[in-house]
């Protein structure tokens, strides 16, 4: 059985995956790539079971009828936080309280770096659109280093390359060479609500279903925390 997913759920997905089979269910075959392009490949009709993406992308992508409607489900929650460089080696370290006490501290911080790094995604245009709103755009410039594909906001920060980094908690939790200051506070947060769903081109519905059924159940959602989601509302 294949399954494709963005790159934000890959481990989370893997670990699912694992506790699936060892549960009786089908064995999954998971390639990550980046949204935008696992999104084009199930479009273009890539023979998938199941596909794992940004709840808007697999609506969009219900709704051409390359996925089963009927079958999308909630898998995690994911926060967008705020890091910058550790000097250190040591993973990076789980923090879920906010970064900043309101809004007005995440502009400050904006305003303050020398080099503002961000994904590319959902969370990565959230951003972009949250700081043109904000009217910071122009006065921010190139100090907008936006993450080149397959290279994470971490490595950046870690590199030297971005002295203040935006990404998805789950893709920050463990690296080395960053520290975690905290999400984005409730005023700004910026939540991404990732989803799986059964392929159309699927050969086996019903047992992509049963895997499906699995991976987005209340059972699974210790791992899924484990990985630094939220369990989203079902």
């Amino acid at each position: 059985m294949r399954a494709i997913s963005s790159m934000a759920t890959r481990h989370l997905l893997a670990d699912l995956f694992q506790a699936a089979a060892d549960a009786g269910l089908p064995a999954v075959d998971l390639e990550s790539v980046g949204g935008v392009d696992a999104a084009a490949r199930v479009a273009a009709g890539e023979p998938f079971d199941l596909v794992f993406l940004a709840d808007d992308a697999l609506a969009r992508l219900a709704e051409a009828g390359h996925v089963d409607a009927g079958s999308v489900a909630p898998l995690a929650l994911s926060q967008v936080a705020v890091a910058v460089a550790s000097g250190s080696a040591e993973p990076a370290a789980l923090v879920t309280a906010p970064a900043f006490d309101d809004a007005h501290g995440v502009r400050a911080a904006l305003e303050q770096a020398e080099s503002i790094g961000y994904s590319t995604g959902p969370s990565g245009t959230a951003l972009v659109r949250m700081i043109d709103e904000w009217g910071l755009t122009a006065e921010l410039g190139d100090r907008l280093v936006q993450a080149r594909p397959g290279i994470p906001v971490a490595r950046s920060l870690a590199d030297g390359e971005v002295d203040l980094g935006f990404q998805q908690l789950s893709e920050l939790v463990g690296q080395p060479g960053v520290r975690i200051l905290g999400v984005l506070p409730g005023d700004c947060a910026i939540d991404t609500i990732f989803a799986g769903a059964v392929a159309t081109a699927s050969d086996d519905a019903a047992d992509a279903a049963s895997v499906l059924a699995f991976v987005t159940s209340d059972a699974a959602a210790e791992i899924v925390v484990r990985h630094a989601f939220g369990a989203p509302e079902r």
